[in-house]
């Protein structure tokens, strides 16, 4: 279990932010997979390309992670009178497209505006003569991107890209960024380009289509030019609601940008995460006139939808109690954001980890797929429970033929409760697990690694081996309860194949790294991570029960409480929670064979800042449409806190690039 610590002498140095060598993990418009239809989705679908000619035909776009219902919705031009249309689906896939043949009849100065079933504005778009010939399209991002007139053939059911131009016009780099409905009704403009832009001719209006667009230069404060890389706010003089949007005209009265967002998404406000190109989200803190927070519980609108957190809920069962998050830090400078897809999902029951040790129901941590059988993710509770979890329905819950309670583990006496923190699974099938010390005497330290096997019998199971590596830690045993908290967080099963192929220079010999030098190790190492300083210690283990030390590999962080490898990426893992600002520090080998820092990423936006010590990645085996699974563990299942739908919840899922 985490506890903040702050001593002299810890490593504060961070990781500089470095590219996979090779890799190519940006750019990826994440399409996830299709869920049952929700109505109260609406504000995930944008219009994302329209023509004026061919038909008048439409393509909507759901920026979302859940698919939308859009049966009986209806659509008007500049008249303003809805009209059913046929759309070619009456759902939209999450990610997916739909299209329409428009029954009024679209002009060469016009507009769109889509409806729901009972009214509420969706999304509008407004273009000047010939805007929409051959059409007009969102580039940059479908959902998302800045509205052009394109230049060449339209992509109706498919990605928008071809037709954009090379280089979007300044005045589209001009993004709505923020805006509140809690009474002042300010919105903010960024300009992303590198030239002023001037918007003196530009207006607004809300998602109220009996009102006329206002000019920005009228309202207070008047403004008429962007600076590049500047912010202009304004209070809305036609008042903004709990559900409604903005839309952004500029002189010739053509849509530039635009948001919408469902009850109490702008209070206190939407933002834009990250400042001025993200997806929108609802904020904790508005920041009117300079970058955005992007601190926060997620939710916000669409046209540059944020991410969402999906699910949760349920009643704390008796005696089930969440812990606040304690020990928060900074996040490293240079971290990268996170490149996987943008919403989250709460995936495990509530209070679902409550024990005869831990009823308190938290203190999950050390979270691994099996690489054989990703459809099983194994889990290690703090108080000596493990847990082998299958998804059913979307939801990890324990596999009731291995045992619908998890089974609870021992040291290889038989005895005492091992503070299991981390595990891994080994080439063998086995699983690891990493312990920091044994709970019945919690202020000595205990750092050991343990091999169980999963097709042991019973309720309780004993390691088939046990390394004991407390010896080389004597700063942790001061007779403190915490520093003895501060040894093995987590631990990495990494292959010989990848320490070889990668030309890994084995630190006792100096020279390349040669499985065949230790014959009784198996055929990889194990990579434990030490949340004293963050550092990685690095150990062959043997089948009579010793082990090879290897040496320490600095992560850059101040702490670690997850490791693991991910042949995706080819790199070695090192998460930290929120004492590093939720971060992961992805580990290549370089060019003198030495495990270094590549890259670090930070957790989804919409995620809570809690401390959140269990990190793992599905195998590419798994991967749909370019992502694959990644989940989360929260120590102490608190989420946003008492009363949101993440309290009591402990794991987390999200995608990953593959």
């Amino acid at each position: 279990m985490h506890t903040s610590h702050s001593r002299a002498g810890v490593a504060s140095v961070c990781a500089a932010a470095l590219t996979f060598s090779g890799l190519v993990v940006t750019g990826l418009v994440a399409a996830q997979p299709a869920a049952a239809a929700d109505p109260a989705g609406y504000q995930n679908v944008r219009i994302n390309e329209v023509t004026s000619s061919n038909n008048d035909t439409v393509e909507l776009y759901n920026t979302g992670s859940t698919a939308v219902s859009i049966s009986g919705w209806k659509m008007s031009d500049d008249g303003f009178s809805p009209q059913s249309f046929s759309p070619s689906s009456t759902t939209i896939a999450a990610g997916g497209f739909v299209t329409f043949n428009s029954p009024k009849g679209l002009g060469d100065s016009d507009k769109l505006v889509i409806y729901t079933a009972d009214g509420t504005v969706v999304d509008r778009v407004e273009w000047a003569t010939n805007g929409a010939k051959p059409a007009m399209a969102r580039c940059g991002g479908d959902g998302t991107g800045a509205w052009v007139t394109a230049a060449t053939a339209t992509t109706f059911g498919a990605a928008n890209a071809p037709g954009c131009p090379s280089s979007i016009p300044a005045a589209s780099r001009v993004r709505i960024n923020e805006a509140t409905s809690n009474g002042s009704d300010t919105v903010e403009l960024y300009n992303g380009g590198t030239t002023a832009v001037s918007i003196g001719s530009w207006k607004y209006v809300d998602g109220d289509t009996t009102h006329t667009p206002v000019s920005i230069s009228s309202s207070s404060p008047s403004a008429t030019s962007i600076p590049a890389g500047g912010y202009v706010t304004f209070n809305s003089t036609l008042g903004l609601g709990d559900d409604d949007s903005v839309f952004l005209l500029d002189g010739n009265g053509s849509t530039v940008d635009s948001v919408t967002w469902a009850t109490d998404g702008a209070k206190p406000s939407d933002e834009r995460c990250a400042n001025g190109t993200g997806w929108f989200r609802t904020a904790v803190t508005a920041t009117p006139g300079s970058a955005n927070s992007c601190s926060g519980g997620g939710g916000g609108g669409g046209g540059g939808q944020s991410g969402r957190l999906l699910g949760g809920g349920g009643a704390l069962t008796s005696g089930c109690t969440p812990e606040a998050p304690s020990g928060t830090g900074s996040t490293p400078s240079g971290t990268l954001a996170w490149p996987g897809g943008p919403d989250v999902t709460i995936a495990d029951d509530v209070c679902a980890f409550t024990t005869s040790t831990g009823p308190e129901g938290r203190d999950v941590s050390g979270l691994a797929f099996d690489p054989a059988n990703p459809t099983v993710l194994w889990a290690a509770k703090n108080k000596n429970w493990l847990y082998k979890l299958v998804k059913i329905n979307g939801t990890w819950v324990p596999d009731a033929t291995w045992s619908a309670t998890g089974k609870q583990i021992r040291f290889a006496s038989g005895t005492g409760e091992p503070d299991s923190e981390g595990l891994t699974v080994g080439a063998n099938g086995h699983v690891y697990v990493t312990s920091e010390r044994d709970n019945t005497h919690n202020t000595v330290p205990k750092d050991t690694i343990m091999e169980f096997d999963p097709a042991a019998t019973g309720s309780t199971l004993t390691p088939v081996h046990q390394w004991d590596m407390t010896s080389q830690f004597p700063q942790l045993n001061t007779g403190s309860k915490d520093d003895a908290n501060l040894g093995f967080e987590g631990v990495g099963y990494v292959p010989d194949s990848w320490l070889t192929a990668n030309g890994w220079v084995d630190p006792l010999t100096g020279s390349a790294y040669n499985p065949a030098n230790y014959p009784l190790h198996g055929s990889g190492l194990f990579f434990a991570g030490l949340e004293w300083d963050g550092s990685l210690h690095v150990y062959g283990l043997n089948s009579d029960g010793t082990f090879t030390t290897f040496g320490t590999i600095a992560t850059g962080k101040v702490s670690v409480m997850d490791v693991m490898f991910d042949a995706g990426t080819s790199r070695i893992v090192a998460t930290c929670d929120n004492t590093c600002g939720e971060t992961h520090t992805f580990l290549k080998v370089d060019a003198a064979g030495a495990v270094v820092p590549d890259v670090t990423y930070t957790n989804p936006a919409v995620m809570p800042t809690d401390n959140l010590e269990g990190f793992a990645i599905a195998p590419t085996s798994t991967c749909v449409n370019g992502l694959r699974e990644a989940v989360f563990g929260d120590d102490g299942i608190y989420g946003f806190g008492n009363g949101s739908t993440s309290y009591g919840h402990a794991v987390y899922s999200g995608t990953f690039p593959c």
